[in-house]
């Protein structure tokens, strides 16, 4: 009987974590799946083996596994596979099969498009983009972060478009903000490119009060969030998993 286990990051934030449990359990009723099972890789519950072995209990004999993560980086790669591999030692007769994050996808950048839209600021035409990213030290964030500018690029009024990052890697938020800062462009969307509202959006709330002058406005739109669009990407990444094995 086949399982999925959805695989959440985790926050210290309370909202965040109940965010992720209510987008899960909006997506469960469009997946022909009778288990389905959440997690979290970190600081919530329930774990990544506690969700396993309630699939397990509940007669699960095969269990496709997803993270719930924007992009392919260090979690996706190392943490979770790991967790996942010391689950199944435990349960060696499981069979397991893991699935993709959301990845850079076509549905995302028309979410980051909305998100700005939703600012209710005309853009102007020499508006400068600031996206945030989290950050890890895995090569591939950046490559990822410079497929989602060349897309903005193309479908968006912005003709400068900076990435910066919240932790791990270079050129850090403030870095982004200070060259923000001194260009001549009189407004900067800061869009944040975070699945869950945590303790890095409100750090970025704080920051960002005191950077808009008379001649520079500084506007933060919201995070992505789970919004239905992800719903639909979630709903590729299972089904990619389900007819792996060439079954269409």
């Amino acid at each position: 009987m086949k399982a999925i286990l959805y695989v959440c990051h985790g926050t210290r934030v309370k909202e965040g974590e109940e965010q992720a449990k209510q987008f899960i359990e909006r997506c469960k009723g469009k997946m022909d799946v009778s288990i389905q099972e959440v997690s979290f890789l970190e600081l919530s519950s329930p774990t990544i083996e506690q969700g396993f072995r309630t699939c397990v209990e509940k007669g699960a004999t095969e269990i496709v596994v997803i993270p719930i993560l924007l992009l392919t980086a260090g979690h996706a790669k190392e943490d979770i596979p790991q967790e996942l591999q010391k689950v199944q030692n435990k349960f060696p007769h499981i069979n397991v099969k893991y699935g993709r994050p959301f990845g850079v996808h076509q549905k995302i950048i028309q979410l980051l498009l909305q998100r700005i839209s939703e600012t209710n600021r005309e853009i102007q035409s020499d508006a400068r983009l600031l996206l945030v990213g989290r950050g890890s030290t895995d090569p591939d964030t950046k490559r990822d972060f410079s497929l989602i500018v060349e897309a903005l690029k193309k479908e968006s009024p912005f003709k400068d478009i900076d990435v910066c990052f919240l932790a791990a890697t270079d050129p850090t938020f403030e870095e982004g903000l200070i060259k923000a800062k001194q260009s001549q462009n009189s407004q900067v969307f800061v869009v944040p490119y975070l699945l869950f509202t945590g303790v890095l959006m409100k750090g970025m709330q704080k920051t960002l009060k005191n950077y808009s002058d008379e001649k520079q406005e500084f506007i933060l739109s919201n995070y992505l969030g789970y919004h239905p669009l992800l719903e639909e990407v979630l709903h590729e990444r299972v089904y990619e998993q389900i007819v792996s094995d060439g079954r269409s």
